[in-house]
């Protein structure tokens, strides 16, 4: 892994936009009201599932997150996939699991020098922005307890 220079300009949501894997992930932090935050100062590390990883969700399972009275469920959701602070993915390879937003550790696993979170994959690493990092992940993780 290299290491990580801060020379995007771009904070994390319009980073994650920009990109063009993250638009199902960036159209749940709209809906879920969490904009502000990841335009915010942060910094966060953000595991951001891909859009393929939404599209392996349960049919129906991501309309129904978008309705407004699922909200509290999808900022839930998304908190899971937030870590307070900028972590590279060698960091985060260290721990034997991550302190999310959401408040429920997400377990760290590490295989073959890849990376995983509670499952999912960290098929992109390390992109930099403004306000923290981004990992793609190939799997949209569902907390246990919201």
């Amino acid at each position: 892994m290299s290491t990580m220079t801060n020379t995007n300009s771009k904070n994390l949501l319009d980073t994650a936009t920009a990109n063009g894997s993250f638009k199902t992930f960036g159209k749940a932090i709209e809906r879920a009201g969490m904009s502000d935050t990841l335009r915010g100062v942060g910094p966060y590390t953000v595991f951001a599932p891909t859009d393929s990883a939404f599209e392996k969700l349960p049919a129906g399972k991501l309309d129904n997150l978008f309705k407004p009275e699922n909200k509290e469920e999808l900022v839930s959701l998304l908190n899971y996939h937030l870590v307070s602070g900028r972590k590279t993915v060698a960091d985060i390879g260290k721990w034997e699991s991550a302190r999310t937003v959401n408040g429920q550790p997400a377990p760290i696993t590490v295989a073959n020098d890849k990376v995983s979170i509670d499952g999912a994959q960290v098929t992109s690493a390390d992109i930099s922005s403004s306000n923290g990092v981004i990992h793609g992940i190939d799997k949209v993780n569902i907390p246990t307890k919201q």
